[in-house]
């Protein structure tokens, strides 16, 4: 039996994998609760937050309620996660280019249709949502969906609806000059930074359709930024296989080599929490750990780098120190010169042409593959054959039997005795009659 149309608008709408996290700690609800609550196991729901499975049918309706924002503090935090969006960002003098603390600290830019081509610090969508607001519905969204959220957005401040190619355009202006500083500072090679980012970003135009109507498409790029530029095979390339040279100055020339000198998930971890702004939950999430394991990670890091430098050891609180060290790894990422960023119509093009080429390669695969077969067919004996045994060598047979061979003087006897036969004396023959 087939699920109707109606069934499936009827069903609850659900967030954002992160978003369905963030909401269950918000609610203080453990990952076994909500298993017990909804009736799966724990490994289910996990799947659920991390974005390979999806609930349906009863089990979507009961977690969907389960995790629903409850309405007197949507309320009350309505206005403000709309100024700021809802990642808490810690106070600074300074800020980690592309972060959403630098976008919460100056005032939104008023969107335009075609993509600039300076340098924005902003990184985190949620402090410009105005590029969501604009970005094409897919072409599998319903009528009810076109006609509700960022539609109403959208034909309230009498703005234009972008194509995908420009509204891709107008995140990648917004974000990618920041994300290249973001991976430099986690990989302290300009060139892989810069390689990280486009590399992304071609990722993102192949799965535009599900990156635009992602809560957090700065967040989806961001991810794909940062788990290409760690990847350990970087290694076994010659051009990314040694750090590039560090700042002269002596406190930055410290902190980037404490950086770099943790392992690189709590590197990732220190960023994203005090670089970037992002709360416990959320840093969590996009680094695949549990909480406790964020915070035992983040812990640990700011031990490390404060080793290194004596002004975050001497802070009071966790927070100073938290600010201290978003100010420093600011600084850091404003004093290197980093490369910038292709255009974002070489990045499309070349996301196009990758995603060409693997198509033909595939095609031709498969052509090969058919044609090796059909050969190996037109070839094949048809019936079999035993193979014949080679010869070997027969051993241990006996020598043949028989007379020996007379010697001289055997054959002179032997003469001698047909001759006297012959001439011999006479005999006795019996006549027959």
């Amino acid at each position: 039996m087939t699920r109707s149309t109606t069934d499936e608008a009827a069903a609850p709408q659900l967030p954002s994998p992160k978003e369905r996290r963030r909401l269950r700690e918000a609610k203080s609800l453990s990952e076994e609760q909500v298993a017990a609550a909804v009736g799966v196991t724990r490994a289910t729901v996990r799947s659920w937050e991390t974005g390979r499975t999806s609930p349906r049918g009863r089990k979507r309706a009961l977690y969907a309620k389960l995790i629903a924002p409850d309405p007197e503090a949507l309320a009350t935090t309505a206005p403000a996660a709309a100024m700021t969006g809802p990642t808490p960002v810690p106070t600074a003098p300074e800020t980690v280019p592309g972060s959403a603390a630098e976008a919460a600290a100056e005032p939104t830019p008023v969107p335009s249709a075609e993509p600039t081509s300076e340098p924005a610090p902003e990184a985190f969508p949620e402090a410009a949502p105005e590029v969501k607001a604009m970005m094409v519905v897919p072409e599998a969204a319903t009528d009810a969906d076109r006609n509700t959220g960022t539609d109403t957005e959208a034909e309230a401040v009498g703005e234009r609806r972008l194509s995908p190619a420009e509204a891709f355009d107008e995140l990648y202006a917004r974000t990618a000059p920041g994300l290249v500083r973001q991976a430099y500072l986690l990989t302290g090679r300009r060139a892989l930074a810069r390689e990280s980012v486009e590399r992304a970003f071609q990722l993102a135009w192949h799965r535009w359709p599900e990156v635009a109507v992602d809560r957090d498409p700065a967040g989806w790029v961001r991810a794909a930024a940062y788990e290409y530029a760690m990847s350990p095979w970087h290694r076994l390339r010659r051009a990314h296989r040694h750090p590039d040279a560090p700042p002269t100055e002596p406190g930055k020339r410290a902190l980037f080599d404490a950086l770099l000198d943790l392992p690189p998930a709590y590197r990732r971890t220190l960023l994203l929490y005090d670089g970037v702004g992002l709360d416990l939950p959320e840093t969590a999430a996009e680094t695949e750990a549990s909480t406790p394991a964020a915070a035992g990670r983040l812990m640990t890091a700011r031990a490390a780098v404060a080793e290194r430098l004596p002004e975050l050891a001497s802070a009071a609180t966790p927070a100073e120190q938290s600010a201290l060290l978003h100010d420093r790894l600011g600084g850091l990422a404003r004093a290197e010169h980093v490369p910038v960023p292709q255009p974002a119509r070489a990045v499309r093009t070349g996301s196009e042409d990758r995603a060409r080429l693997w198509t033909r390669a595939a095609v031709t695969g498969v052509a090969l593959l058919i044609a090796v077969t059909g050969l190996t067919l037109h070839t094949a004996p048809t019936h079999y054959e035993p193979p014949i045994s080679p010869a070997e060598r027969v051993g241990g047979v006996p020598p043949r039997g028989g007379p020996q061979k007379l010697t001289a003087q055997d054959l002179k006897l032997q003469k001698t005795l047909r001759e006297q036969l012959a001439h011999g004396p006479e005999r006795l023959i019996p006549q027959l009659r």
